[in-house]
């Protein structure tokens, strides 16, 4: 088809925009799109025409061609995804084919499933509780659960979802995060949502929250229903080993439906379960079958089996089951019936189920002998999740007792190897039948005793006394490996008399069986059958204190399941150590979630945690810090290797860090003596942490907006919160459930007030909620209004008292008007404006109960104190005051303002000034909170820092701990405890401040300015005293102490060292520059400023120290630096140059030559030859310079910008060779750079608290470290950097790169959304060449060019 126009001529400019889009198209797609070529003729395609019809049939065979490759590629894309999805199918159909099986022999309960099924059809509609379905072992629980599960279609709708797992009986339904993970993909897939993403699946927290959302989100599609059965919860390793189901939601949603088992009589899961689901009309027994039914039941196994009976056969059956209605015991029954002949005159059957156990055990041994049943048995028992029928002959070939009893009539037919005769476990394997379950675990197929009975009468039978240790032992030789690999093991065997050192030839228990498939059956099982053998040094040492075994087990099994395995093994060892390396591994957790299960990671973790332990506690931590060290030397790609400790260490502050689970935190409160913290966020979602277990235990889901504010009260039972979404929500802490919810009667103006107020009257069950111009008040037992004030909302409540003492509701409003109201009816009892304050807007608030008044604090700094009676002014503060806190007894008050805290202590008047000095940041305080005794404080800042002070010693600094990266805006108080979060950031942290009472492995540095010096090789550490910046802190790091301070007589704005020279410098606000000799401080150099007053903005030293430049804002000054004795001599300035510029100079660097590079506030750089003063300007950066360096040669320069932006610069063209720039998630700029002493890589710390290392060469980023901390300068070694960090610890490691980096990984591969971005001038140069000498050519082409054959239409399927 072509376009004509109104003449009848060809539309050239139509044909010339077709003609360029197929060129495009072609162009994009070489290879999908195939270009067809037809020469020109007015009727078009005529099949008649040779040419046109072969035109034709290859269109036709490249349609279907194409057609057909598409459908092939959609068919291997769903056959990719199916196989991602395997071992969800495998799990899918074996429980389905466990269920089939379960229900083939079904009878009776019909009774109860109509009940069951009318229970689901009427709470179908509304949220109601989980269903659970309790008896006996073997009443027949999982039958009826599956019966259930079949029904489902005919109960609830054809369309209904159902999700079937019976507990125990695979790998991912045995522990309760694969269980989550598989119930989660199962149901996206059922109902078409997206699948869970990688990040949620590494924490757990994160399945458990995931889980809940979906259960909401599948709730709110209005779709057919969801039902989940789990039968038997008591076959979950992790939920018989807490306190509570975490994940249990107390409560479903409507259309979901969550239908549980688990077994009755002994102490359980089944009292776990009634913590959290409340209701008595949730919990449904499973009674015995009646006589008839179990009669049933025996002819439909015999009719299953194609048995039948005698009557006299059949008489004494039911004789011997009067009234029996266990489908346990009917089965047993069954088993040995089935055995009978037809002239079989059985004995009389067992009456209970153990009998008929111990029975079954008695026949076993009559017919295959008691030693071979009983190890059998014990060892299927005895393993943690079964054992494979490889597995069990191979430790049955290890067994010399085994061994002895079936070579006692006939020697074996070799004379090199050994074997258990596989015949022998045929015969027995065949007579076990039902006895056995087939689970797959880890890639095998495991044995494993079905019935939970069975297990208890074989522990009882063959497992007493030494037996099980025996047992035990023999597993872990065979999990161990020791008699593997040619390996030959003594016996002796009754007939041959003397001692034969024989071959087992049992399997290889490597770690590894590649590089990346694990041995998981030794990681599992190993453990185990090392503690119930008593063999704890072997345990200790090949176990818990190997690196490889930890790096393995953590890289197969994630960071959860290594940290279960020291859980559950640890405590049968007494030594402190292995506490040590599991404290520490829960340090590291955070960081292995976020950044992923990489062994360079957990080696880097473990390593700078737990070296400042490898001397004192050489046995065990010395011995994990070699092998770390040695896999690190070992490794082929770029890494950074630590050479001491630099991260929290193990018994310091930080006892946990927990994220992953919300969004911004907004509210935080304790239960203290349910040892639970709940948290509340931007999203509407609370989540309740169990401070022991440190895992979320309930997602209390309900508000739709903003959680302002959380209450714990009733105990530490009960919690109250308040959210934007204008309801009240109560909460029953243990179980989760919510008991009612209140709606305000608010608006739904998203304007909503900031200042909130609730607070809980426990004597009178009131709860009272401020906000805005409103004070409701509601009863906390039946949720009904006592009282509504609503105010003048011109002049809207600032602050809200209840003093209860006076039973008085206390307001201040923005005006200035005092109102008083009765706490009681909400009347109105006075109303007055403060006489102490003029002209300022209440900011904060706080009740002081005792004393039964109100602190109010001020816009313009005034504290006053506010009483029904009238208002004094207490204090009047430099700045506004941010917040007002009381200590627990109200004998303590802090008022934060700007960057200080003011500490006051009550009297008989109020309050007066407790010390002299204000504890100050350096930046703005956001929150403080007082210790339980008084005896601390702990405040915090916008510059994400915590700082604990003493107010025992008037305020002394204690510690200074790291925030969560953003500003600190919320600290609550438990004890001891104290958990610090922020409204940016969606982690938390839990600090133990009864560290400060212990010796700690290593004191940090306490600076909090980030101008630290270092010099000695990192043996002492520089920075402004805390609460003096007029003096310098010299710190001893062996020691630990400080050692010295130096008086500057001004305040401190940086700081340089020279090495060589022994020389620090410190320049001051004042403009002026001292310098102390490090060897003799009594010898102090003084160089003025150039003009009065001007502080310095930064120095810098060149490489050999020839050459001094300090910068202020527009003024350069460059000195000479010279041997002298006893110290060097300082001369000049010998220049002095001017910028002209309006910008401040932020960071400068020199040369030997005298020249100087700058780099201003804005981004503008500039190298200035102070000889000739030429200024040459260099490309900008897009955001302010923040540092500089030359490297050692003095050939390259590097800087580093706020955008994170690092630019290498040609000294000698004044031009960047590569600007990198680096982006993620948290990115906030370059702090600091150096490189190193070769000058062949850069070293650049960032303020998202990581190390980046790249290549000079050709800018190839070579390695990311997180180090948890801002690191403030990097100090090059010879094969490494020093560098200190806002946590007060030297980071020293050594860079290892091999020579050949063919096999290097990439670097960012952990760091999610993280790219780096390269950019070389010499091949943009090349390709801007390159693109000219294009042009120029199709320039020459189009002046050449002719009209040709038209392109024929293409046909691309999409």
């Amino acid at each position: 088809m072509v376009d004509r126009l109104a003449d009848g001529c060809l539309d050239t400019d139509a044909q010339n925009l077709l003609s360029g889009l197929k060129g495009r198209i072609a162009d994009t797609q070489p290879g999908v799109l195939k270009a067809h070529h037809l020469p020109w003729s007015r009727d078009l395609v005529n099949p008649k025409n040779k040419a046109h019809a072969r035109y034709l049939k290859e269109l036709g065979e490249q349609f279907v061609a194409r057609a057909n490759h598409q459908v092939l590629e959609h068919l291997r894309e769903q056959e990719a995804g199916r196989q991602e999805l395997a071992w969800l199918y495998q799990e899918i159909r074996h429980h389905l084919g466990l269920s089939t099986e379960a229900t083939w022999t079904f009878c009776g309960r019909q009774e109860l499933l109509a009940q069951l099924g009318q229970r689901l059809r009427q709470s179908d509609g509304h949220p109601h509780s989980p269903l659970v379905l309790f008896g006996p072992p073997g009443i027949g629980k999982t039958a009826l659960m599956c019966k259930l599960a079949e029904q489902m279609p005919g109960l609830l709708g054809r369309k209904t979802v159902t999700v079937l797992r019976l507990l125990g009986m695979s790998q991912m339904s045995s522990d309760a995060r694969g269980l989550l993970q598989s119930i989660c993909f199962q149901v996206c897939l059922a109902y078409g949502l997206p699948l869970p993403p990688a990040q949620v699946l590494e924490a757990h927290a994160r399945v458990v929250q995931f889980f809940h959302t979906l259960l909401h989100t599948v709730s709110c599609r209005n779709f057919e229903s969801l039902v989940i059965l789990l039968d038997s919860m008591d076959d979950v390793d992790s939920i018989c080993r807490a306190r509570r189901v975490p994940w249990l939601p107390p409560r479903c949603p409507p259309r979901i439906h969550l239908i549980l088992s688990a077994c009755s009589g002994k102490p359980g899961i089944l009292d776990i379960m009634r913590q959290t689901l409340t209701d008595p009309e949730a919990y449904w027994e499973v009674k015995p079958l009646s006589g008839n039914q179990g009669q049933e039941m025996i002819q439909l196994l015999l009719a299953a089996s194609r048995r039948t009976l005698s009557p006299g056969q059949r008489e004494l059956l039911w004789a011997s089951l009067p009234e029996c209605g266990h489908p346990g015991r009917l089965r047993l029954a069954f088993e040995e019936a089935r055995k009978w002949a037809s002239f079989t005159i059985p004995a009389p059957l067992a009456s209970t189920a153990k009998e008929a156990i111990h029975q079954l055990c008695a026949r076993l041994e009559q017919t295959h002998g008691q030693l071979l049943v009983a190890h059998v048995l014990s060892y299927i028992v005895s393993s943690r999740h079964g054992l494979s029928e490889a597995e069990l002959k191979d430790v049955l070939s290890l067994d010399d007792e085994v061994l002895e009893a079936v070579y006692q009539d006939w020697t074996p037919p070799s004379k090199e190897l050994l074997r258990f005769p596989p015949l022998l476990w045929v015969r027995l394997r065949r007579d076990l039948g039902h006895c056995l379950a087939r689970r797959p675990v880890d890639g095998f197929t495991l044995l494993a005793i079905a019935h939970r009975q069975l297990t208890e009468v074989i522990q009882e039978r063959y497992l007493s006394g030494p037996e099980r240790a025996k047992r035990h032992g023999v597993l872990a030789d065979f999990f161990s490996g020791a008699w593997s690999q040619g390996t030959k093991k003594l016996i002796t065997l009754p007939l041959v008399g003397k001692p034969l050192n024989l071959d087992r030839k049992v399997a290889p228990q490597p770690l590894w069986f590649s590089d990346t498939v694990a041995n998981l059956r030794k990681l599992k099982e190993l453990p185990h059958h090392l503690v119930h053998s008593g063999r704890f040094e072997e345990l200790k040492q090949e176990v818990l204190g190997s690196m490889n075994w930890i790096s393995c087990r953590g890289v197969s099994g994630g960071i959860e399941g290594l940290l279960e395995d020291f859980d559950l093994y640890g405590p049968h060892l007494d030594c402190p150590e292995v506490g040590l390396v599991r404290d520490a591994l829960q340090l590291c957790r955070p960081a292995l979630e976020l950044r992923g299960m990489e062994r360079s990671i957990l080696y880097t973790e473990l390593l700078a945690r737990l070296h400042f332990f490898a001397t004192s506690h050489p046995a065990l931590v010395g011995q994990l810090c070699q092998q770390a060290q040695s896999w690190f030397r070992l490794c082929p790609h770029p890494v950074l290797v630590p050479l001491g400790g630099f991260l929290q260490p193990p018994g310091g502050p930080l006892r946990a860090t927990f994220t992953g689970c919300h969004k911004g935190i907004t509210a935080m409160g304790w239960s203290l003596e349910e040892k639970l913290l709940v948290v509340g966020t931007q999203d509407g979602l609370m989540a309740v942490w169990d401070m022991e277990e440190q895992q979320v235990i309930h997602i209390l889901t309900g508000h739709t907006g903003e959680v302002r504010s959380v209450k714990v009260f009733g105990k530490g039972t009960l919690v109250l919160s308040a959210s934007k979404d204008h309801t009240l929500r109560l909460w029953n802490l243990l179980s989760g459930q919510q008991k009612f919810t209140i709606w305000d009667g608010g608006s739904k103006d998203p304007t909503d007030p900031e200042i909130w107020s609730l607070h809980v009257d426990e004597a009178k069950k009131v709860v009272y909620l401020a906000s805005g111009s409103k004070i409701s008040a509601w009863n906390l037992e039946t949720a009904e209004l006592v009282f509504h004030i609503l105010g003048d909302a011109s002049d809207c409540w600032m602050c809200t008292a209840v003093l209860a003492s006076r039973a008085t509701l206390l307001t201040v409003s923005e005006g200035g008007v005092v109102s008083l109201w009765s706490s009681g009816t909400g009347k109105l009892q006075g109303r007055h404006h403060l006489s102490s304050i003029k002209e300022e807007t209440p900011t904060c608030g706080v009740s002081v109960q005792k004393q039964g008044k109100m602190v109010t604090g001020f816009s313009k700094g005034s504290i006053s104190l506010v009483s029904p009676g009238g208002d004094s002014l207490l204090e009047k503060l430099p700045e506004a005051v941010r917040f007002l806190v009381v200590s627990e007894d109200e004998s303590l008050l802090a008022a934060g303002f700007g960057r200080s805290v003011r500490i006051f202590l009550a009297d008989s008047q109020g309050f007066h000034r407790f010390m002299a000095t204000d504890l100050e940041h350096e930046d703005t305080v956001e929150i403080a909170g007082f210790g339980p005794e008084n005896n601390l404080i702990v405040t915090a800042s916008r510059d994400a820092l915590i700082q604990v002070w003493s107010l025992s010693e008037q305020g002394t600094l204690l510690d200074i701990l790291e925030g969560v990266g953003a500003p600190v805006s919320l600290l609550a108080w438990a004890g001891a405890l104290v958990a610090s979060a922020s409204q940016q950031s969606s982690s938390l942290k839990v600090w133990d401040l009864t560290y400060i009472q212990k010796p700690r492995a290593c004191t940090p540095f306490l600076d909090r300015t980030g101008l630290t010096a270092v010099s000695h090789n990192g043996s002492y550490v520089y920075f402004p005293k805390i609460g003096d910046k007029n003096k310098v802190t010299i710190w001893d790091s062996a020691e630990g102490e400080e050692q010295d301070a130096l008086d500057t007589s001004n305040e401190v704005r940086c700081l340089e060292v020279a090495q060589q020279a022994n020389l620090l410098f410190t320049g001051l606000v004042s403009g002026v520059v001292l310098v102390f000799p490090l060897n003799s401080r009594q010898d102090v150099m003084c160089i003025p400023p150039p003009e009065a007053r001007k502080a310095i903005n930064c120095m810098a030293l060149s490489k050999g120290e020839e050459r001094l430049a300090i910068a202020y804002d527009s003024i350069v000054l460059v000195l000479d630096i010279s041997p002298g004795d006893p110290c060097p001599v300082i001369d000049g300035p010998t220049y002095t140059f001017y910028t002209q510029l309006p910008e401040a100079i932020s960071s400068v660097a020199v040369l030997a030559d005298y020249r100087v590079i700058y780099g201003m506030t804005n981004g503008d750089l500039f190298l200035y030859e102070c000889a000739n003063s030429k200024v040459f300007p260099l490309e900008a950066h897009g955001s302010q310079v923040t540092c500089m360096q030359v490297s050692h040669k003095e050939q390259l320069a590097v800087s580093g910008s706020e955008e994170a932006l690092l630019c290498l610069w040609d000294l000698q063209a004044c031009k960047w060779r590569f600007q990198m720039s680096y982006t993620n998630s948290y990115c906030r700029g370059v702090q600091c750079v150096c490189f190193s002493k070769d000058d062949k890589y850069v070293y650049a710390g960032l303020k998202d608290r990581s190390i980046i290392v790249w290549s000079v060469l050709d800018g190839t980023l070579l390695a990311v470290q997180f180090v948890h901390a801002v690191v403030n300068r990097i100090i090059p070694t010879s094969n490494g950097f020093i560098a200190p960090t806002r946590h007060g610890y030297l980071i020293r490691e050594r860079f290892q790169c091999p020579s050949s980096r063919v096999s290097q990984q990439d670097p960012l591969k952990n760091f999610k959304k993280a790219v780096w971005k390269v950019k070389s001038r010499q091949r943009e140069e090349l390709a801007a060449a390159a693109g000219a000498l294009q042009d120029s050519r199709s320039a020459s082409a189009q002046g050449n060019e002719r009209k040709s054959n038209k392109r024929s239409q293409v046909c691309l399927l999409v």
